[in-house]
Formats: C-alpha cells, sequence, structure tokens
C-alpha cells in the first residue's frame, strides 16, 4: 500500500546572526542580509515523511514558497529521500505573512492532488508564529494534529500520532486526508552520497534557461530537449508561478497580508549586578532563601 506525502519546507535566514540590517523599513526580512538555511523543524517534518516511506511505502512530495533561490532546500530535500519537488515562486508572492503565505500553499496542494498527507514544521524561526500549518489545514478543510512527536499508525483511512502537550503526551486518530505540524522530536537523515550525485543535476526550468545564457547558448530547441532529457531522469524541479497554482491575485503577498509590523526595537541584554554562589549544600541553601525572601520564588 503506497501513500502521497507532500512535506512544506521554507528556507530562511540564519536568525542566529541576525541584525538591524536584518529588516527593511516596511518590516518585512531583509534575505540578503542573512545566510540561507533549511528551517529546523522542516527537517523533522521531511525525516517523519521518509520515515513513513520507510514503513509503508510512499511517494513524497516536497514543496516550497519562495525566490528561485529556494530550489537548494528543495535539492537538499532531494538529496535525503524525496522523490520530486515543487518550487512555488513568483514576484507576486513577495511579503506574505502567515495568511497568504497559507492561502498559497493550498493552492500548490491542490495543485499537486491526491494526497494523503501534508506534514509540516511546527513553525519557522523567521516568524516564530506556528500559524502556516494549521491555517493550511482550515483551507485545505483537513483534520490536523499539532506538535507530532510520532507516527504510531497509519493506513488508508486513518492516522494516529502521539502529540506534545504541556506536561506530557496524547494520542489523537484523525481519518485521512489530514495535516500534521511537527516538532524536533526525531534526528534528521544526513543527506545520502548516491542521491546527491544524482540531484546536484536538478534544476528548475529558470536555472536550466540561466545555465544556458550563462554559456552563451540559446538554442530554444536545445534548451527544450535538455527539459526533456531532465524530466525523464526525474531531475526536473517543477516551478509554478501565481498563475499556474491559479491562486487570487487578491490573496497572495502583501495585497493579501493584513498584518502589518508597527515597530522594530533592537533589543540589547546587558549584564547587570550578579553574585558567586558557591557550589555547595550551604550555598544553594541561602540562595534558596535569598530568592524566596525576595519573592522571586514562592
Amino acid at each position: 500500500m503506497s501513500y502521497k506525502i507532500i512535506v512544506f519546507v521554507k528556507q530562511v535566514p540564519d536568525t542566529q546572526n541576525i541584525t538591524g540590517e536584518a529588516m527593511k523599513p516596511d518590516g518585512t526580512v531583509n534575505r540578503a542580509a542573512l545566510p540561507a538555511i533549511f528551517n529546523p523543524e522542516d527537517l523533522n517534518a521531511l525525516e517523519l515523511a521518509l520515515q513513513l516511506k520507510d514503513r509503508y511505502g510512499a511517494k513524497v512530495v516536497v514543496g516550497t514558497m519562495g525566490p528561485p533561490n529556494a530550489a537548494e532546500v528543495l535539492r537538499e530535500s532531494l538529496y535525503r529521500g524525496a522523490d520530486e519537488a515543487v518550487l512555488l515562486t513568483d514576484r507576486a508572492f513577495a511579503g506574505a505573512d502567515t495568511l497568504a503565505t497559507s492561502y498559497a500553499l493550498s493552492c500548490c496542494a491542490k495543485k499537486i492532488g491526491d494526497f494523503d498527507l501534508i506534514l509540516c514544521g511546527r513553525q519557522a524561526i523567521d516568524g516564530d508564529t506556528a500559524q502556516v500549518g494549521p491555517q493550511l489545514a482550515e483551507k485545505l478543510n483537513l483534520p490536523q494534529i499539532s506538535y507530532v512527536q510520532e507516527v504510531l499508525e497509519l493506513d488508508k483511512r486513518h492516522v494516529k500520532a502521539r502529540r506534545e502537550i504541556d506536561g506530557g503526551y496524547e494520542i489523537l486518530e484523525v481519518k485521512l486526508p489530514a495535516l500534521m505540524t511537527v516538532i524536533n522530536a526525531n534526528e534528521p537523515r544526513p543527506q545520502n552520497g548516491r542521491r546527491l550525485m544524482k540531484y546536484k543535476k536538478a534544476r528548475t526550468a529558470s536555472e536550466l534557461a540561466k545555465d544556458h545564457a550563462n554559456a552563451n547558448y540559446t538554442d530554444a530547441e536545445a534548451l527544450a530537449a535538455e527539459q526533456e532529457n531532465l524530466a525523464e531522469r526525474g531531475l526536473m524541479i517543477y516551478e509554478w508561478t501565481a498563475a499556474d497554482a491559479k491562486a487570487d491575485p487578491e490573496r497572495i503577498g502583501l495585497k493579501g497580508s493584513p498584518t502589518k509590523v508597527k515597530n522594530i526595537q533592537n533589543v540589547i541584554l546587558k549584564a547587570s549586578e550578579s553574585k558567586m554562589i558557591d557550589p555547595t549544600a550551604q550555598g544553594i541553601s541561602q540562595l534558596m532563601h535569598e530568592l524566596i525572601s525576595d519573592h522571586t520564588l514562592g
């Protein structure tokens, strides 16, 4: 029995190195000012999809919305075990908040079609909202399980998963198709050397055209023939515009984003008064009494 699993991932700026220059005056992220990485919890979602592929048999399709260079996270997904990749890219998508992003991804999922599961990371490190997955489930009218740690059972009608809650966990079962958001409860597998050698040649149509232009080779028939050859070998990354995904222009990008950043403030944390505590029973006892007396505890 085989399944089709869509995994939505995101290329994000490395927020460990964020500075004031990382934000534009309009409140959007200046992605050119920071190195781009694979969103960490999306890697956990991909790993869960690959585990299900190993256990039950599945076709794993990875999708992302972003600029042309976001194709790199799709190649990395192929290196790890994904079967197909889709890049949703269009200037009309720029500046999207979670509402516009989830709408665009819902259009992408509908175009991919015939899926059993959609997996997303719990949240992206460039926003920390944890909103896109649940909003996507709502737009597709899918049952959802958030904060998933592990899938316990899967059949053609249901999926049963363990999810994290405050102070423990709970086990939920929902009907398929369904959506799940995944936390960092697994160890993403490394890139596979054999797949890397194969899929490093994977290209979007735009990348292939750019390769030809850089080589001063503009034969349209040759370009079309190379695209067909790569497609036959499973090395084409599908590239869809807003029109390809049949997205309403009023619901994507800045137009479809009611969220506006009011103010940006850099917060610098400075060391204040400190006190050394001896690592002894007496020192710890003294610390506890001080914390209780100043009402930090109790």
